[in-house]
């Protein structure tokens, strides 16, 4: 979609009548992957490709046919020697697609998409690919606080947006299966949404090159983060200390937040962990930490060490909402003391505040495991198409 992103806006800017063809699975070798578009207006012209080339003309007439009747269709395409230089893949892959007129609420959601990708806001795209046939290619656009689109239940609305919402927190694409009534039983589940995201990997920074810091870099990259370890001492400050740290930043650690914020760099899905654990780091640090909006601040120190700071943020002229923000000491209390186990524990508490869980034991708690959140989601309905 990115590629094509700013003549797709201009079409629909211009009201233009056209079909989205997404690829909506993949199988084997295939050119492109799940969320790659064409689009087809009812002129003929196209944008985009999702093959390579040897499945173009079949799509296209898909999309032809699909903006003609007004429907969504389907169709996989797949390699076989009879067929590998006309419809099918030469590459030996399958894909499947999906074909949508986008019109009426479709057109303001994909709008909605064009709007945050030119902007270059994190947003995802929820796109029913298999159900019901008046569900089959509705489609949502989702953000970080609220949504566009509805696919006519309220329960599988917020399902779905919840869901969405922590791909797009962690910078990935997936699929999810509900039932159309909203429940989440596998056993009845009939309704397939894709995701596909548009955003950068969130970021992690670590100040602190300590052991501690390696864990932490270590977790981080397996829950999808960019990590950032970050320390003014060069000695400890290095890739062989970090090998699983993207970047590896010899700098005072407030300096190069500084930079960081300025550049634009951060967003809300951000994660600061402050493991440096010396006042003439740590101060000036969250001084400048707690006054951006990031999604985490979390430093390392005992009760009397957080005390303490947090008496001389105040002295600094921070807040109280502010000071509210830090959490410290670091972590939820799962009885942590090698740095792993404090890698996990911090990681927890990360997730929590990112999805507003109290981060309870589940044996001592009741109700569903995964509640549905509330969401600013439209209620109108919309087509299938």
């Amino acid at each position: 979609m990115i590629e094509i992103a700013a003549e797709l806006r201009r079409w629909c800017a211009d009201g233009r009548r056209f079909a989205l063809a997404m690829v909506t699975g993949v199988e084997g070798s295939a050119p492109r992957g799940a969320g790659a578009c064409v689009a087809v207006d009812a002129e003929g012209h196209v944008l985009g490709s999702m093959s390579g080339g040897c499945v173009e003309g079949a799509v296209y007439d898909l999309a032809l046919e699909a903006l003609s009747a007004g429907e969504v269709r389907r169709a996989s395409f797949g390699y076989s020697d009879s067929d590998a230089f006309a419809v099918g893949l030469s590459c030996g892959g399958t894909l499947d697609v999906l074909v949508r007129p986008v019109v009426g609420t479709g057109h303001t959601v994909l709008t909605r998409l064009l709007d945050a990708l030119a902007e270059g806001r994190p947003i995802a795209l929820a796109t029913v690919i298999d159900g019901p046939r008046h569900l089959l290619g509705a489609v949502k656009a989702i953000t970080a606080d609220d949504s566009t689109g509805t696919f006519c239940h309220a329960p599988l609305d917020l399902s779905a947006s919840r869901d969405s919402r922590a791909l797009l927190t962690m910078g990935r694409d997936g699929t999810h299966r509900y039932e159309s009534a909203g429940g989440c039983d596998p056993a009845t589940s009939d309704v397939t949404v894709l995701t596909t995201v548009y955003a950068t990997a969130p970021r992690m920074l670590i100040y602190g090159a300590i052991d501690f810091a390696s864990a932490m870099s270590r977790t981080a990259k397996l829950l999808g983060y960019h990590v950032t370890v970050c320390d003014a001492r060069e000695v400890f400050t290095t890739t062989a200390r970090f090998p699983d740290a993207d970047e590896v930043i010899v700098d005072w650690p407030h300096r190069h937040l500084r930079t960081l914020a300025d550049s634009g760099a951060l967003d809300g899905r951000a994660a600061i962990c402050v493991l440096t654990h010396d006042a003439k780091f740590d101060l000036p640090l969250l001084e400048v930490a707690l006054r951006l909006p990031v999604g985490y601040v979390g430093a390392m120190g005992s009760r009397r060490t957080d005390a303490q700071r947090r008496d001389n943020l105040r002295t600094a002229g921070l807040g109280p909402t502010e000071l509210a923000r830090l959490h410290s000491p670091v972590g939820l209390d799962i009885g942590a003391t090698t740095p792993e186990e404090t890698a996990v524990s911090i990681a927890a508490e990360i997730i929590a505040a990112r999805t507003g869980a109290p981060g309870s034991r589940l044996k001592t708690t009741s109700g569903p495991i995964h509640p549905a959140r509330s969401t600013n989601a439209a209620v109108a309905p919309v087509s299938a198409s």
